[in-house]
């Protein structure tokens, strides 16, 4: 697969460095067609500040997933799986876009990790992951409203009983029908934090993301 890289990011995260490469934008949006629906759209090509915030999150956790099944859903450039390998899970990096998974094995390279799987898989299939893992996480996963039910069905069949997910997001509207369809699916939420976070594109103003905490209701 051709690519070219427009970003070739360095920047310190979780007590190390970090260097990440994505692909070409400018082609990326050049191959959009006008049946690509807002899912398609290439925002899987970005580190963002909902990544960045997960990651801290899963720092504090590295006792909790070492050795666990996990599942980075969505896993774009494939950084937070990177960071859930190097503390110590067994990880499945996620996504629905093969040149993400592409990218991100590059990136695995990058930064001298290995033992991450790359998975394409789209959330609406989820009966073949019943009860596959025992944390799932996601950051920015969520744009329009029909993703919501589906989201919500996959996390509830895919998480081993007494599992947990944990998702990062900035504040959108359309995560509180995401949060109102959750007992449907015998879950419930816990806001776990809300934190500022600058991205790494400079810019005066942090983004507040939020992180949530899923888990089954008792």
């Amino acid at each position: 697969m051709k690519k070219s890289a427009v970003f070739d990011r360095t920047f310190p995260a979780c007590g190390r460095t970090w260097r990440m490469r994505g692909a070409d934008m400018e082609r990326l949006w050049e191959e959009m067609t006008e049946k690509d629906g807002e899912e398609r759209l290439p925002y899987w090509n970005e580190i963002w500040p909902s990544s960045l915030a997960l990651a801290g999150w899963l720092m504090e956790s590295e006792e909790d997933i070492r050795g666990q099944k996990c599942l980075d859903l969505g896993c774009g450039l494939g950084f937070t799986a990177l960071v859930g390998r190097w503390l110590g899970a067994e990880v499945v990096g996620a996504d629905y876009e093969r040149e993400a998974l592409a990218c991100a094995e590059e990136n695995e390279r990058l930064n001298g990790i290995e033992g991450v799987s790359w998975e394409l898989l789209d959330w609406r299939d989820a009966e073949e992951h019943r009860g596959r893992f025992d944390r799932i996480w996601a950051s920015d996963v969520m744009y329009e409203r029909e993703a919501a039910k589906p989201l919500a069905s996959f996390l509830s069949t895919a998480l081993k009983k007494g599992g947990r997910a944990w998702i990062a997001e900035p504040g959108r509207s359309i995560f509180l029908e995401f949060i109102r369809l959750l007992p449907q699916h015998g879950l419930h939420e816990r806001r776990l934090c809300s934190l500022p976070v600058f991205p790494l594109i400079p810019q005066e103003v942090p983004v507040t993301v939020t992180l949530w905490e899923l888990s089954f209701s008792v």
